[in-house]
């Protein structure tokens, strides 16, 4: 049986619905903490295991195999069975495999790798499962706020793991640093599962026919086509930063591990407070009536020019202190994104936001597979960073055309 969203039922105001965002956001943190924490950890590994900086990046990037491959099927399962338990029994999975991280680097490096790709598979249901609960459950009006908080988890987590790890893996080892966040990620399993109720809030509103997914309707409008490519286009960046950032910083800029961490975790808190003024900034202009449309074209096309714009000057940063605030402020600009593509889901297509989602982050984590090893190519052969800051820019700005010539905030399936 499926539940009809809350957006059909605008006087419907869930009151567990702050609970809900703020576990969502947990979840989200946990989901970075564990995604980003190898980044950091990869360069004790390194050493350890004598991997040059190409099996670096498969190591990298091997997460995004499994993250990629079950983005859609789990769109699919948490339309079909509910967002709660997709999320819960997916974060309890993934924290499971970080556990198990170190025994299976100790084994083999294609063991490894296999542990990071089961590590993926589980973090791959987390959005669209939030997804889920979000569009059925929170209002229009709140939505560019809830979504901001829901994904201030990537910062904060990214902010908190590359400020953590360096500490832990000085302190104890680098083992430790998988077996602290993945024990984090079951106690989160049981708190949501205690707090979160197995039944909708508005069960009198349930519909009694399962919900076919127009699959034809949704791949068959122009505006899902540019919000693929924007996904992928704003993602390249993304996980160009979150996996080599510490790199860049530690063998680029010649900064001690802790500090490459420091240096590393400070355009995340810059995007942290950027994604939520702005999310204030775009709501407010929608409750004033202004079109959703134009909100969401203006947001995406400021975060990935300016992105872009920030990531061209960065190439040619002549130090730490000059990269640090290039990469700040292309941070703070892609923030802007998070209030233009990110939530467009829940506008275009709210009862199959979580399908949805589950389709374009299924694209846009192509990036992680292949930006984040091509990356580590390109350092090897060319000795820098430049290269691929430049391809990250260029990227940018055809997502930001594609993005102004067809986006639409819409509803454009019933």
């Amino acid at each position: 049986m499926n539940v009809e969203p809350a957006t059909l039922l605008p006087a419907t105001r869930w009151p567990k619905r702050h609970t809900l965002v703020a576990l969502s956001f947990a979840a989200v943190f946990i989901c970075y903490l564990d995604r980003v924490n190898i980044s950091i950890v990869a360069l004790p590994m390194q050493h350890a295991f004598h991997w040059s900086e190409t099996v670096k990046g498969f190591v990298l990037s091997s997460f995004f195999i499994g993250y990629l491959f079950f983005q859609a099927p789990s769109g699919v399962l948490a339309n079909r069975f509910g967002g709660r338990r997709v999320l819960g029994f997916a974060v309890a999975w993934w924290s499971l495999f970080t556990l198990l991280t170190p025994l299976a680097a100790t084994i083999s490096l294609p063991v490894l790798l296999a542990a990071r790709i089961g590590m993926g598979l589980g973090e791959g249901a987390a959005f669209p499962a939030a997804y889920n609960l979000f569009a059925r459950w929170i209002p229009q009006d709140e939505r560019s706020r809830s979504v901001a908080c829901l994904l201030s988890g990537v910062s904060l987590g990214t902010l908190f793991a590359l400020s953590v790890s360096g500490w832990i893996i000085a302190r104890f080892s680098w083992p430790a640093v998988f077996y602290l966040f993945g024990a984090l990620g079951l106690i989160w399993a049981v708190v949501w599962f205690a707090c979160i109720p197995e039944d909708a809030p508005a069960r009198a509103e349930e519909s009694s026919l399962p919900r076919t997914i127009p699959w034809k309707r949704l791949f068959s409008h122009r505006a899902i086509w540019a919000l693929v490519v924007n996904h992928f286009c704003s993602n390249w960046t993304l996980y160009l930063l979150l996996a080599w950032l510490p790199s860049y910083f530690a063998n680029v800029q010649h900064l001690s591990l802790t500090r490459a961490g420091l240096f590393s975790a400070a355009p995340w808190l810059t995007l942290f407070v950027m994604i939520n003024v702005v999310a204030w900034v775009a709501d407010g202009l929608i409750r004033r009536g202004v079109s959703i449309t134009f909100v969401r074209k203006t947001m995406q096309s400021i975060g990935l020019i300016g992105s872009a714009l920030f990531l061209f000057m960065a190439k040619d940063a002549p130090d730490a202190n000059a990269a640090l605030v290039l990469l700040c402020g292309a941070c703070a600009a892609h923030a802007f994104t998070w209030s233009g593509f990110v939530v467009n889901h829940l506008d275009i297509a709210p009862r199959y936001a979580d399908v949805l989602m589950g389709i374009t982050n299924t694209v846009g984590s192509i990036p992680g597979v292949i930006g984040v090893a091509l990356t580590g190519w390109l350092v090897d052969t060319s000795g820098n960073y430049a290269s691929a800051f430049a391809l990250a820019a260029g990227l940018n700005i055809f997502g930001a055309l594609v993005w102004l010539a067809f986006a639409t905030g819409k509803r454009i399936v019933d």
